[in-house]
């Protein structure tokens, strides 16, 4: 058991299923991908088996085991037959019931060590396929994120792989084992008595008959209740995700009704697998009574004939008895194939949906080696020796699903250092400008250029070290405040944090913490003001030191003092750095080097503060807004 064991550690887990690796994603469509070919054929199988196969030598030397548990059991009718025979000879019995007890024990420890084996290897597997699933979940492309559920996507990582444990360690093992010993029982029964074994074979065909039409149905219920699990999930994160919202619009009991309808559909689903799982354990134990009757009545009167022993009749009815336990893994295998299909199905949904080619291992485990022989690369800190250069070169850009462009024809010159600055009304394409820098998505017409290199040019983990992005609804990370400055630059000293705490006027939270960078932050930041969570998004952006930094009305919920402190800092790291900023407030944006006036996509107008006022009417406009003009 020891070296069967050590030979699963060895195993290398793999990284699910082939996924895709798409050359770019201009044009990623969002919304559910198209319906998987798992259902057609044998692909659903070809899946399975790549989940399995890392595992094979254990999972052969588990399956080795149980079978040879199982071939002892089949040998037990026949030395019970023995012990009878020598009983009623009247000779020495010792020999019979030494052999019949050495079958028993052996065949238990057997099927111990065959059980743990199967068990341990289920759980990698189940692990592999998470592993899997969570690394194509983390490269999934933007546009294919936002066509999904978040609830639904979570539910087919812990629920749907769940599924892959019971089709390991008790589909495929059962379909072997109870194959083998239902087949070595037919022939140990032919051995025994032709004729009983043929009533045997008629009863058990019906049998197969029944199953024929109850297996199809299993499938669709398993199905139907993991989208209800996944719906009843999707509802819940919907309500999760704007808690406040819900409780403030006294929605609470609106929103329970809305979870309650997935919740019951999946009761009913579960119920409707349930029923169709007992019709099929009922058939198959009443077939093996119905078999046992018969053979004991056809064969009672072939003993009373002559035509075959008692001890015989005894041996056949033992095998009967014992056929039970193969149908029953037989038909257990079958239902767990059916949902495992389902799952298998639905994990399949997601790995058809884009991912970017991102070079993304699997990391680590203990005990077991990495997916990849290429250590996991960190974009870490970037130390800038030159300020990058930026050029939007006639690019036209549409958002899937939509008809208007949110960039037409635009062009845009963003010299290496400095502070060049977005403006303009609301759904001009300012945001667009800096998710296209980040190829969150692509542009349909015309190129963008990162140093002069055209951005599908660069390997995408290389191009997004070199950029910082703060979002205007900017995010903080459940853990701790080191945890969220250094979440870009892990190798950030204490001295560099708190310098770059002290830069974003974060010294009032530090000192409300208790001065303690390892302090816990609640989920989502709720415990954190809004303009502190932008300062945190802001300082782990500038901790980074990028090439080019992106702000994303990164002041907007900041008071004046500190808009004003902020302004002072990125004056100050536009001198080594590119800076592109968006801003409503033209205030934070005065002294910026240059100015881009955006309206309906294009690039209306660029200059300084007081160039604009002379020559654009937009832009004199909106600083008049704000008593800027």
């Amino acid at each position: 058991m020891t070296r069967a064991t050590e030979a699963l550690r060895d195993e290398t887990p793999p990284s699910g299923p082939e996924f895709p690796e798409p050359d770019d994603l201009a044009g990623t469509p969002a919304g559910p991908p198209a319906p998987p070919p798992e259902d057609r054929g044998l692909h659903w199988m070809r899946m399975l088996a790549r989940y399995v196969r890392p595992h094979r030598r254990i999972f052969i030397t588990a399956a080795v085991l149980l079978l040879a548990s199982s071939v002892l059991g089949l040998l037990q009718p026949l030395a019970v037959q023995a012990l009878i025979d020598g009983l009623t000879a009247g000779t020495e019995a010792g020999q019979a019931l030494a052999v019949l007890t050495g079958l028993v024990a052996v065949a238990a420890v057997l099927l111990g060590i065959g059980n743990y084996l199967t068990l341990r290897t289920a759980e990698a597997v189940v692990l592999d396929g998470r592993r899997g699933l969570i690394r194509h979940l983390l490269r999934l492309s933007v546009p294919s994120l936002r066509g999904q559920e978040p609830g639904d996507l979570l539910a087919r990582v812990t629920t749907d792989t769940m599924l892959l444990r019971q089709i390991a360690s008790q589909a495929l093992i059962d379909l072997l084992t109870g194959g083998l010993m239902l087949l070595g029982a037919v022939v140990l029964m032919a051995v025994v008595d032709v004729v009983l074994l043929g009533v045997t074979v008629v009863v058990t065909l019906l049998l197969v008959l029944i199953m024929a039409v109850i297996m199809p149905r299993i499938r669709i219920a398993a199905l139907r209740a993991q989208e209800s699990v996944g719906q009843m999930g999707a509802a819940l994160e919907r309500i999760l995700g704007a808690f406040t919202t819900v409780k403030a619009s006294g929605m609470e009991a609106a929103e329970m009704a809305r979870v309650d309808v997935s919740a019951r559909s999946a009761f009913q689903q579960g119920v409707s697998l349930a029923r169709w799982g007992s019709v099929a354990g009922t058939a198959a134990g009443l077939a093996i009574q119905v078999a046992f009757l018969v053979v004991l009545g056809l064969g009672g009167a072939r003993v009373a004939s002559g035509a075959m022993t008692v001890s015989a009749l005894v041996a056949f009815l033992l095998y009967v008895a014992y056929l039970t336990h193969p149908i029953i893994q037989l038909i257990g295998a079958t239902t767990y194939l059916q949902a495992g299909r389902a799952a298998l199905s639905r994990i399949a949904e997601v790995n058809a949906l884009p991912a970017e080619p991102l070079d993304l291992p699997l990391p680590a485990q203990d005990g077991l080696p990495a997916a990849s022989a290429t250590e996991p690369r960190h974009p870490g800190r970037v130390v800038p020796s030159t300020p990058a250069s930026v050029v939007f070169d006639r690019v036209t850009f549409t958002y899937p699903g939509r008809a208007e462009p949110a960039l037409r024809d635009f062009s845009l010159v963003v010299p290496a250092g400095g502070l060049t600055a977005l403006v303009g009304p609301s759904g001009s394409g300012k945001t667009t400008v800096l998710k296209l820098l980040e190829r969150f998505y692509d542009p349909q017409q015309g190129r963008v250029l990162f140093d002069e290199r055209s951005l599908p040019d660069w390997p995408l983990n290389d191009l997004r070290a070199g950029i910082g992005y703060v979002e205007q609804d900017a995010a903080v990370l459940a853990g701790t405040l080191r945890e969220n400055i250094v979440y870009a630059a892990p190798d950030a000293t204490e001295a560099e944090i708190r310098a770059v705490l002290r830069t974003t006027r974060l010294d009032p939270l530090l000192r409300r913490l208790g001065d303690d960078l390892d302090a816990e932050i609640q989920h989502r930041g709720v415990s954190l003001s809004g303009g502190e969570r932008q300062r945190v998004a802001i300082a782990r952006a500038l901790l980074r030191r990028p090439r080019l930094l992106l702000l994303d009305e990164a002041t907007s919920q900041l008071d004046a003092a500190n808009e004003a402190a902020l302004r002072d800092v990125i004056r100050d790291i536009s001198g080594d750095t590119t800076v592109i900023m968006v801003a409503h407030r033209l205030s934070t944006v005065l002294h910026a080097g240059q100015i881009v006036v955006l309206a309906d996509g294009t690039a209306q107008a660029s200059g300084t503060h007081a160039e604009l006022l002379r020559k654009s009417p937009l832009y004199a406009e909106l600083a008049a807004e704000q008593s800027l003009a």
